[in-house]
């Protein structure tokens, strides 16, 4: 293994399925899932060269990016789950239209992004609201608001870690870093090289999600409304500033190594504690099927 091999740091990401992973690479994108029958489907996509400026541009691309990565994901993870399927259900499935199903998916989004907007920033301002000690200025009220944040955020993920579905899923996310970081140590990509690979990845989205809620503990303590509702709307107008900012962290974070980026990493990498899991073998090949059609011939492209 060389030494060029041992410090490559690639940009292809990915993300857990039902059964399988997605993986995203220069250009290309792949999901790997594991069939009912034991097989492994492979579905493989060429990625369009990103030329958008807003794509490009630093603290603006981050916000596009997520974006189009969060709706990206959110098909696999519907294709995943129709791939479960047996035929009775497939073919009643397939009554649906494309505009039904489509409809479907944005109402599942929007419910999902109302839930979020409650939780992780309405309920934290209105809670502190209740005592006046953490109320009587705006940096004392930031932090707590955040602290609460955290709180929430890390207790939602040892919940569902309890839930049998969504551990499976967190142990094809260890796979999924696990495989990646493999790839990165220029090891050859065998269930048993995998195996010996840390589950936990600095540019992690669990990582990501962490920064962003640190970030908004910062920007807040510039917000001087002490009302629920103006911070409240202050916080969803200010969102896309903290995605900008947390995404070129996560960026600076997944290409270089020192002091910096091991502090900055050091909460998100324990908090995938609870969102990876060590994979079994079958769980790792599906990995590995999905991150080779990702690998660039030449290298050089897939470089930070």
């Amino acid at each position: 293994m060389s030494e060029k091999n041992q410090q490559h740091k690639s940009k292809i990401g990915g993300q857990a399925l039902i059964e399988g992973i997605m993986m995203n690479g220069v250009k290309k994108g792949a999901m790997a899932c594991r069939l009912p029958n034991g097989e492994i489907d492979v579905e493989i996509w060429d990625k369009k060269p990103v030329t958008a400026w807003y794509r490009k541009t630093p603290l603006i691309r981050g916000i596009f990016n997520f974006v189009i990565s969060m709706k990206d994901g959110y098909s696999c993870l519907m294709k995943s789950a129709e791939k479960q399927m047996d035929d009775e259900e497939t073919e009643e499935d397939e009554k649906l239209s494309d505009k039904a199903m489509n409809a479907i998916m944005g109402v599942v989004m929007v419910l999902s992004l109302v839930i979020a907007v409650g939780l992780f920033v309405f309920l934290p301002k209105w809670i502190v609201n209740f005592a006046d000690v953490l109320t009587v200025n705006r940096f004392v009220r930031s932090l707590a608001e955040g602290i609460i944040k955290i709180i929430i955020f890390i207790g939602y993920l040892a919940a569902t870690a309890l839930m049998k579905d969504v551990k499976r899923t967190y142990e094809y996310h260890g796979a999924e870093h696990k495989t990646i970081a493999c790839f990165e140590a220029g090891l050859e990509l065998t269930v048993e090289n995998v195996k010996k690979q840390v589950r936990f990845h600095p540019r992690c989205g669990t990582s990501f999600i962490f920064i962003t809620l640190i970030i908004s503990i910062l920007v807040m303590c510039l917000v001087p409304f002490t009302v629920v509702w103006q911070r409240v709307l202050s916080s969803v107008i200010l969102l896309p500033l903290m995605v900008g900012i947390s995404y070129e962290l996560i960026r600076i974070a997944g290409r270089y190594e020192n002091i910096f980026t091991k502090i900055l990493s050091a909460p998100g990498l324990y908090i995938q504690r609870l969102t990876t899991k060590e994979p079994d073998d079958k769980e790792i090949e599906c990995a590995i099927a999905a991150i080779k059609p990702c690998i660039p011939d030449n290298l050089e492209e897939d470089k930070w």
